[in-house]
């Protein structure tokens, strides 16, 4: 059976820590120049409906550094743009590819792709989750000196997609998370149910001073994703306290790293002069992605 990557639940705590091992032995071969040929023969194609700066990046230099080869394919230039169904893209495409990246909006839409084809099919980003970023964050934190398993991680800001996908790795490692969100946009309730059953459901607050006492990690995202421009103004306004800050930082451990994916908005959910903080390692994580990526080809895709 064809096994796909479209949410941290996917894996199960060995899988994720065998994972994020790997990261630090490709890591490491990256540095030295070694060469790996993990993906020789193999074709991996990006279908990617949202703009990505980062997640495709990297990984069209991951697959390249795999020994692999990539096709990026805009969907407008596709007969997806022209109104060809999802399912029969995805049938015809895993008779050409050995596997698929997709970044989308509807969480449906790539469930329905997976559905429909034989080769595995990575999910990098959807509005309901971003399993991808959330591996490698989790890989830069345990870079840092931490536990995994044991530390508290503060999440301020919107319930989206990153938010759900902590959701899905505290329920899975049993780190302690606090979600701290304006009233009306907290996270996804079936995921927040998932997490319920496996008894690991995160702190909900709407204070986002109570959420970081004690955090060792801090962690933000853009207050307004792709395709919600529409309620830009109400959200800058709604979620100004959600901000980090100095004061804010100044209320978890004294050597809590802050993290963001971005890109970032520099002045509105996090200030500048903690983005560019000691405390900071948002550009790890960034660089963390190229990594951890290859791992997750690997352990999907790999020969």
């Amino acid at each position: 059976m064809t096994k796909h990557f479209l949410s941290v639940f996917d894996l199960k705590r060995n899988e994720i820590m065998q994972i994020l091992n790997n990261t630090r032995i490709l890591k490491e071969e990256k540095n030295l120049k070694r060469e790996n040929n993990s993906l020789h023969n193999k074709t991996i194609g990006l279908i990617f409906e949202k703009l990505s700066t980062r997640t495709r990046v990297s990984f069209e230099v991951g697959i390249n550094d795999l020994g692999g080869k990539c096709i990026y394919m805009d969907p407008r230039d596709m007969q997806l743009g022209r109104g060809e169904t999802i399912s029969d893209t995805a049938r015809v495409l895993s008779t050409y590819l050995d596997g698929v990246i997709i970044r989308t909006y509807g969480h449906e839409r790539i469930e329905e792709f997976a559905n429909n084809s034989s080769i595995p099919v990575i999910n990098a980003l959807t509005d309901l989750e971003h399993p991808t970023q959330i591996l490698s964050d989790m890989y830069s934190i345990m870079e840092n000196g931490i536990d995994i398993e044991e530390f508290k991680l503060a999440y301020l800001g919107d319930g989206n997609n990153i938010a759900n996908s902590f959701i899905c790795a505290s329920a899975i490692m049993g780190f302690n998370l606090t979600v701290a969100t304006p009233k009306g946009y907290e996270p996804n309730e079936e995921i927040l149910k998932k997490a319920g059953d496996m008894n690991n459901l995160p702190v909900l607050t709407n204070d986002p001073s109570e959420a970081v006492k004690g955090a060792d990690v801090i962690y933000t995202d853009v207050w307004v994703s792709m395709g919600q421009e529409a309620d830009e103004d109400k959200k800058l306004k709604l979620f100004k306290p959600f901000q980090v800050n100095t004061k804010i930082l100044g209320t978890a451990v004294k050597n809590c790293l802050v993290m963001h994916c971005l890109p970032a908005h520099r002045g509105v959910e996090i200030t500048d002069d903690v983005l560019n903080s000691k405390n900071s390692i948002v550009f790890e994580q960034a660089e963390n992605k190229l990594h951890c990526g290859k791992s997750i080809l690997q352990y999907f895709l790999g020969n």
